[in-house]
């Protein structure tokens, strides 16, 4: 209970002190559903293109340059102002941000939506980019802030569960909406791409109304002022990494995208020189570096990073290889990851019962698992690639993730463990924008060395290459798994 003491003048003249019981915010199940909603959202949108990529090509002429922007540029500003979204909802109120996070969610999704060329639409995608920076650091901030105990343990489970379902629920969806076409009698043949953006302006909608009567509102009893300083050389870091890296192959390695890497260093540094000093003189600054001293923050983003470069580079790799590669269309190239998110929902289930047990050697389980997995489907592609299918898919991506399901829900509860609530929305800003840098990482680097290697080697080599640097992060993440406390709170 807070407790609030107001003055008031007796009428002898003395003062007495009269205190009010707050009830400390408390979120429900509909309140936690609401946020989680919240959560998959941009989550699916990231991916949810993949498969549309092929139709929106067609339809608006784009060319490969012009489609990288449109699930750059999204990511980019999705990436950029993630800890800026966790600022100010800190600062003014989280569930404030949430409904307005969401509303603009739904209205840039309808812009995207109605795009009438292609440029518009990478216009609304960093639009929709902005909205989701704004909404998703509210969700973490929130459950830290508003459950303890058992229910908070629970809660970020079902965070992870929904991070990592909404990953491929995003593809899955994506290639039943276009494959439905049910706007083509709108927009002519090939427009069920524009159904990936609009099916999210009723879901926003119905989002909208269960916060602002679910969700309770919380923020930081002593909010800090913006870094603007730190924000600005955030998001110049993360520009001068993933613009170049993203846009460097389609547009054939212009000298901007050379002198931008080159810069990546010396931006980066500045940003971590400008944001110690504002720790050392007492100030908040956008990334305190005294927050990543927090042990279990510091190992739990360290096994983050490497699990969402090889997660997003593959789910944008497959997308490609299955559609172009193979001649899948939409619908059979998203269901074949079916088997994916149902193993991972069905690990994320036991995950919680398993940590009780076994503690973090879970995530180490989970890596070998997933190791498997991705060394199955390298052998199914090399071994069986002209009649590769659904079918011949399923072992491998089945057995991924369900190692999948093991680590992420886990990995999200060490990094947040020992955040205070004070700091929630800048913890949950700092994870949310690791990830989704990866995620972004990912896409660019295991994304172009697949286009680069299909035109001289063809789409088989070209994706077992791009599965084994796969496995590669994954081996790196269950060596670096040994290293995490054995009890997860």
């Amino acid at each position: 209970m807070n407790e609030s003491p107001v003055r008031t003048q007796a009428a002898t003249g003395t003062t007495r002190v009269v205190r009010h019981d707050h009830p400390a915010p408390v979120l429900g199940t509909l309140g936690l559903f609401t946020v989680l909603l919240g959560a998959a959202l941009p989550l699916i949108d990231f991916f949810i293109v993949n498969v549309a990529l092929p139709t929106i090509d067609h339809d608006l002429d784009a060319g490969p340059a012009l489609l990288e922007l449109v699930v750059a540029g999204y990511g980019l500003a999705y990436a950029v102002l993630l800890v800026l979204g966790g600022r100010l909802g800190d600062t003014a109120g989280r569930r404030r941000l949430f409904l307005l996070g969401i509303a603009a969610f739904g209205v840039t999704s309808l812009a995207c939506g109605l795009a009438p060329d292609a440029w518009t639409l990478v216009g609304a995608r960093v639009a929709q980019g902005a909205a989701a920076a704004l909404m998703l650091p509210q969700v973490l901030a929130t459950i830290q802030a508003a459950t303890s105990g058992h229910r908070r343990a629970r809660a970020l489970s079902l965070y992870g569960a929904t991070a990592g379902l909404s990953m491929v629920a995003g593809q899955i969806l994506g290639g039943v909406l276009v494959a439905a076409a049910p706007l083509s009698s709108v927009f002519g043949a090939g427009a069920g791409w524009r159904s990936v953006f609009l099916v999210n302006v009723p879901v926003a909608a119905v989002g909208l109304v269960l916060a602002a009567r679910w969700v309770p509102e919380t923020r930081s009893q002593r909010p800090a002022p913006v870094d603007v300083p730190g924000t600005l050389l955030l998001a110049a870091s993360l520009v001068t990494l993933l613009a170049p890296l993203t846009e460097g192959r389609a547009a054939g390695w212009p000298v901007w995208t050379r002198v931008s890497l080159a810069l990546f260093p010396f931006v980066s540094y500045a940003f971590y020189r400008v944001e110690r000093r504002a720790d050392r003189l007492g100030r908040t600054p956008l990334v305190p570096p005294s927050l990543l001293r927090l042990d279990s923050l510091r190992r739990g983003l360290a096994l983050v990073v490497p699990f969402s470069i090889g997660f997003g580079g593959f789910m944008f790799v497959i997308a490609v290889a299955l559609q172009q590669g193979l001649r899948l269309g939409p619908a059979a190239a998203g269901l074949s990851l079916a088997p994916m998110a149902v193993a991972f929902f069905v690990a994320s289930l036991a995950g919680p019962r398993l940590v009780r047990r076994f503690g973090s050697r879970v995530v180490t389980a989970g890596g070998l698992i997933q190791a498997a997995g991705v060394l199955a489907l390298a052998f199914t592609v090399w071994h069986r690639w002209s009649g590769l299918g659904p079918w011949e898919l399923l072992p491998g991506v089945a057995v991924a993730g369900l190692g999948q399901g093991l680590q992420l829900p886990v990995l999200f509860r060490i990094v947040l463990s020992d955040v205070p609530t004070a700091r929630a929305g800048v913890g949950g800003g700092v994870m949310t924008t690791t990830q989704q840098a990866a995620l972004a990482l990912g896409v660019a680097t295991l994304g172009t060395l697949f286009l680069s290697l299909a035109p001289g080697s063809g789409m088989r080599d070209a994706l077992v290459v791009t599965l084994l640097v796969q496995l590669a992060a994954v081996v790196l993440t269950t060596l670096l798994s040994l290293r995490l406390p054995r009890t997860v709170s």
